[in-house]
């Protein structure tokens, strides 16, 4: 993952995006709760954008060919993983 994107990642789970940091299993839970919000927002904002667009018969809007989801779901599952192992994720070390 490029920085921009993991800082982004990490800012949505509430984390400092420094250049390193840990991730423990307790916090796990709130950090995918956090990430499946995020997309559930970016996708409903997306398709608003669209809709309103189309509604004034304008051309509708482009986004980035990657989007947050596809960004997120690995780190997800990850995060997930983890928690179920009771593992720390640990980042920079």
């Amino acid at each position: 993952m490029l920085e921009p994107n993991g800082r982004q990642i990490l800012q949505i789970i509430g984390k400092d995006p420094a250049p390193q940091g840990i991730l423990q299993p307790p916090e796990m839970p709130g950090a995918i709760s956090a990430l499946e919000h995020a997309v559930a927002k970016e996708e409903a904002d997306q398709k608003a954008a669209i809709e309103e667009a189309q509604a004034k018969g304008e051309v509708p809007p482009r986004f980035e060919a990657i989007s947050l989801r596809q960004r997120a779901v690995p780190f997800i599952e990850m995060l997930r993983r983890c928690h179920k192992a009771g593992k720390d994720i640990v980042w920079g070390v």
